[in-house]
């Protein structure tokens, strides 16, 4: 099973994101969602990359666990 096919946890903010009727939205609401949710995109990726940092920085000193 793909990892995007996995169900997501009930709660989860992306899961209720998913769910979400986007009938009722205007065109510019749309618009305004997409920038937020490209902003927040960014944010993860850099706290990821931050994490991944930080990880690679702690086996370099004390060695990568098997």
């Amino acid at each position: 099973m793909d990892e995007d096919d996995r169900p997501r946890p009930k709660g989860d903010a992306a899961s209720k994101l998913a769910a979400e009727d986007l009938g009722p939205y205007s065109q510019d609401e749309l618009s305004e969602r997409i920038a937020i949710l490209e902003a927040e995109i960014e944010r993860v990726k850099t706290h990821r990359e931050k994490a991944a940092a930080h990880r690679d920085a702690a086996d370099a000193l004390f060695g990568r666990k098997s």
